[in-house]
């Protein structure tokens, strides 16, 4: 996706919302312009997207379920981060996901004026993935040159996968890494052409980053960023926030309550984290996703 911006009906008039949002900000200031798209699907099945704004403290702005009855009720695990391309009715929607123990390849052609009932396109990659706790990708897809395509596990014996999902849907060159049976949440966070970043949450409160190398055998470099607090979070989803910082969209399920966070370049401990506030929304729905906007990659650390 060339262009971060699409025009969604919401009430009367256009809003204007992005994946992610505007560059304005760089060691955790931003402005309110910035925002995160909040990707899940509901215990129907139903594909649903909600766009939050980083005011203080946020606001909902959108709203909207992109297809109905997308997925089969109440299977859906885990998802990685979904594209969403752009046409003139609504955008053309990509991504992976488990449903059961089974990962498959989805996509769909959305319609804003009129969400339209499913199924949508399933293809199935694989099975095996009944214990597998995570899972996001990142999407590499530089202006000029050769883009990546990374797929990232994590297993619930502490197992953490990496695949290339070549161009033509073909998962190929797989590698591992133990140690990580703390981790409780990841997302990324930098996608480069020699490396990529997981935000990683432990279930001991404590916040992480995993910078892997493109590199084979993979060989992951752990920092820390904060020493508690951290563990109520199940899933994270993340947004471009200025050149170097992300918006943090953290999701308690036991509370249904989800929090937005401004963070700066990530460095460590000395990585400057401003919350936004508590969400004003109920998050109920089994399975939450972010979005990626291939052609602009994240670079949080």
């Amino acid at each position: 996706m060339k262009s971060r911006l699409l025009t969604v009906v919401l009430g009367v008039g256009l809003v204007s919302w992005l994946l992610p949002g505007p560059a304005s900000a760089s060691q955790g200031q931003v402005t309110e312009a910035c925002g995160v798209v909040a990707g899940s699907v509901t215990s129907g099945g139903d594909h649903r997207q909600q766009y939050f704004s980083a005011t203080v403290p946020p606001t909902r702005i959108l709203d909207h379920v992109l297809q109905y009855q997308a997925f089969p009720a109440g299977q859906t695990r885990l998802s990685g981060s979904m594209v969403a391309d752009p046409n003139a009715a609504g955008p053309d929607v990509s991504g992976h996901l488990v449903i059961g123990s089974v990962m498959y390849s989805t996509a769909y052609a959305a319609n804003w004026w009129e969400p339209e009932t499913g199924p949508v396109r399933l293809t199935r990659v694989g099975g095996g993935w009944g214990d597998f706790t995570a899972f996001d990708e990142a999407l590499y897809v530089p202006t000029t040159g050769r883009g990546r395509t990374s797929a990232y596990g994590l297993r619930s014996d502490g197992v953490l996968f990496r695949w290339t999902i070549a161009p033509s849907g073909v998962w190929q060159g797989k590698t591992s890494y133990p140690g990580f049976a703390a981790v409780k949440a990841f997302a990324i966070i930098s996608e480069t052409a020699t490396y990529d970043t997981l935000l990683a949450t432990t279930r001991g409160g404590a916040l992480y980053t995993i910078h892997i190398p493109t590199s084979t055998p993979m060989h992951p470099v752990v920092k820390l960023v904060r020493r508690t607090t951290w563990q109520v979070f199940e899933s994270l989803m993340v947004a471009a926030c200025g050149q170097y910082g992300v918006l943090l969209l953290g999701v308690d399920k036991n509370t249904h309550s989800g929090y937005l966070y401004a963070v700066g370049h990530a460095t460590g401990l000395s990585t400057v984290i401003q919350p936004r506030g508590k969400l004003p929304v109920s998050f109920d729905d089994p399975t939450y996703h972010g979005w990626a906007a291939p052609g602009s990659p994240l670079f949080g650390e």
